[in-house]
């Protein structure tokens, strides 16, 4: 399924057949696209036509390849329906930006199914096929493998069921852009746009200064204010022995019981006692 259809569309689309269908027809029609059986596909007014190469079987009487033409067509939604539809996609911001941004809603399906409608293939009755071959079977494998090429054309374009059920793109979202989420979302998507100037560098670009009056060496040295003739000595520490006393009384280096401060002290007191005796 993911050589034919990478998108969610197109593989929700071969789900709905699958659950529809043989599954073992459907497995011959894919070996059918793959194999390049499929010699032209075209979709035009909304009917898919296709020339699909067939087998040789001298069982049957066929001594020469043959080439079948195979059609599907699938059921219109009526006006009536799709003005019911688009009211209620029209209601729905999520639905409405995104289908007039060209994008399809990943509920899109369940909108419709609200109405009893559907996008995706819902019943066998959804779509005629033809195919000349003499297989009477529905899907025969020429039939099934047009349906997986039509899931790789609804990756490249999601509006094509749309079209296929009766209504273009383009009709779609002309009658949307009537409701009035959809006259807001127009006028803001056909406004003038300034177009963007490309920049020759991201850097900041230097700019020019007027250079400042010259200045004699004399004046740029000593300059107009005198320094102070004397400088103030700064205040003596009203705190003795500020360094050791920031420590506290047990720092993390001080592994004895006793004050850190306290044996200090007593340590600065016989430093200076015996500073003393000796001068």
């Amino acid at each position: 399924m993911a050589q034919f259809s990478r998108s969610w569309w197109g593989q929700r689309f071969i789900v709905a057949l699958e659950k529809l269908m043989d599954s073992g027809r459907l497995s011959r029609g894919r070996s059918y696209a793959r194999n390049g059986k499929v010699k032209s596909f075209e979709i035009k007014d909304g009917v898919i036509s296709a020339k699909v190469r067939g087998s040789i079987n001298a069982y049957f009487g066929v001594h020469k390849e043959p080439l079948y033409t195979t059609t599907i067509e699938f059921k219109t939604i009526s006006a009536a329906n799709w003005s019911a539809a688009i009211a209620h996609i029209a209601s729905k911001a999520s639905l409405i930006s995104r289908l007039m941004l060209n994008e399809i809603p990943d509920n899109i399906d369940d909108a419709f199914a609200k109405l009893n409608l559907h996008l995706l293939p819902h019943r066998k009755d959804d779509f005629k096929t033809n195919c000349s071959c003499p297989d009477w079977s529905n899907p025969c494998k020429h039939i099934a493998g047009v349906y997986y090429l039509l899931a790789a054309q609804l990756d490249e374009d999601p509006f094509l069921l749309f079209e296929l059920r009766g209504l273009s793109r383009d009709a779609l979202q002309k009658e949307l852009s009537k409701s009035p989420l959809g006259q807001a979302l127009s006028a803001e998507m056909t406004l003038t746009k300034t177009a963007p100037k490309p920049e020759l560098s991201y850097f900041t670009r230097p700019t020019v200064q007027k250079s400042a009056a010259v200045v004699s060496l004399k004046d740029f040295w000593h300059g107009a204010k005198r320094l102070p003739q004397a400088i103030e000595a700064t205040p003596q520490n009203s705190v003795s022995a500020i360094l050791v006393k920031k420590q506290g009384d047990f720092p993390p280096f001080w592994h004895k019981d006793s004050s850190f401060i306290e044996t200090m002290e007593e340590l600065y007191g016989r430093v200076r006692t015996k500073n003393t005796t000796l001068l």
